[in-house]
């Protein structure tokens, strides 16, 4: 798998220099969050783009498209408006200009999630999930013409937060979708460790996020801070084959960004070392 780093994790750099340190770190790729200030996509030029493409080229680094910025559409609504907000026009202009960007880059991969339930809803899930249906299935046709991958998230206290989520949606697409897997997610919601689910959607998994968590609260945290067994994580994934985009999630770490990303490579290559004797 290609180790990687999220640009939320470097907040306070510009995106050239959170691309160079990272590469200078020994990372393989960047997981990079379109936000105001990395290629905002209402307002990046071409040229910008096509910068960031060269760079990535010249520093042999793959790249992948997260799309979790929190005030990109709304500077006083934390991630709104979402697929499932009646007003989802914005998020999806959104997301059909992150698939053209993530096609300029060459970044295979499109990571994205449901979104929170509508503020003050109070109506049937069931409403919710033919909304969300609806843009996966155009998303997912979307990506495909443009030789990317859609990559759905589950994320804690959204709609869909948890596996049997993923599932429900399967069910009323006739398909699953692409699978992007927080591994501090599964520490938080599921039950049952998360190496058995690497498995069971492999079929279908796109993208992966690295950080530690603890059952019950979504807080990303350094590794070794929560209880995720790594080890028999990695070892699980090195079995599967999985050779996909694996990124380190931490961005409330922006303020120390450089040492926190030194350090999470640092742990992460002694991990695969240790499983490799």
């Amino acid at each position: 798998m290609k180790l990687g780093y999220n640009t939320n994790g470097f907040a306070f750099h510009t995106l050239p220099d959170a691309i160079e340190i990272i590469a200078e770190l020994g990372y393989k790729c960047v997981a990079l969050t379109l936000d105001v200030h990395h290629l905002n996509p209402f307002a990046c030029s071409a040229l910008e783009v096509n910068e960031v493409a060269k760079q990535l080229g010249r520093l042999n680094l793959e790249c992948v498209i997260e799309t979790g910025s929190r005030y990109l559409l709304d500077p006083r609504r934390k991630h709104r408006p979402t697929l499932i907000d009646e007003d989802s026009d914005s998020r999806v202009h959104f997301l059909y200009r992150a698939v053209e960007i993530a096609r300029d880059l060459g970044a295979p991969v499109l990571s994205y999630w449901s979104g929170a339930r509508p503020e003050g809803w109070t109506g049937s899930d069931d409403e919710l999930y033919k909304r969300l249906a609806y843009h996966v299935g155009k998303l997912e046709e979307l990506c495909t013409t443009h030789g990317v991958r859609a990559a759905l998230e589950p994320e804690p206290g959204m709609l869909i937060e948890s596996m049997a989520d993923y599932d429900r949606l399967a069910e009323l697409l006739g398909f699953r979708p692409g699978l992007t897997l927080d591994i501090g997610h599964l520490e938080c919601v599921e039950q049952k460790p998360e190496w058995e689910y690497l498995s069971s959607y492999r079929d279908v998994l796109y993208n992966l996020q690295l950080d530690d968590m603890l059952p019950g609260r979504h807080r990303h945290l350094f590794f070794g801070e929560g209880s995720v067994d790594f080890a028999r994580t990695f070892r699980a994934l090195r079995d599967l084959g999985y050779s996909g985009p694996a990124c380190v999630e931490l961005s409330e770490a922006s303020r120390n960004a450089v040492e926190t990303a030194r350090r999470a490579k640092d742990f992460l290559d002694g991990v695969e070392t240790s499983i490799a004797e």
